[in-house]
Parts: structure tokens; sequence; C-alpha cells
């Protein structure tokens, strides 16, 4: 298992996080995505490494800025 924490920008409320959430949960190897709001936290359990490209790519989806892995 592998945990990777990245620090989102732009996300203000409730309905952020759930976007992000999406998006992030349909890259292929994530298995779990938790966001903290309040400091802009995005933490992925994957089974394996996951590309950080994609995980970027899928927060842009979602209408956020990624600031990279924390």
């Amino acid at each position: 298992m592998s945990t990777t924490t990245y620090t989102v920008h732009g996300m203000t409320c409730g309905h952020c996080v759930s976007s992000v959430k999406e998006e992030v949960g349909e890259v292929a190897g994530v298995t779990n995505v938790e966001v903290d709001l309040p400091i802009g936290l995005l933490t992925i359990k994957s089974d394996a490494p996951v590309d950080p490209a994609e995980i970027t790519a899928a927060v842009e989806e979602a209408g956020y800025e990624m600031a990279g892995p924390s």
C-alpha cells in the first residue's frame, strides 16, 4: 500500500472536497481519497505508486490547482 499527500489550492467548501474526491477516486489504482479542507491536503492511498501527473490532471479536472507533493 502506498500513501501520498499533496497540497491543493482553491478549495473552499464541502462541494470542492466532493469534486476533488470524485475525480481523484477515478484514477486507476487509487483505493482511498481523503481531503483536509482547512489546510488543503489531499491524501491518496493506492495499491502501488500512482503517477503524480494523473493526480494533477484529476485535481485540475475538478477545477483546482495542485501545489505539489507535501
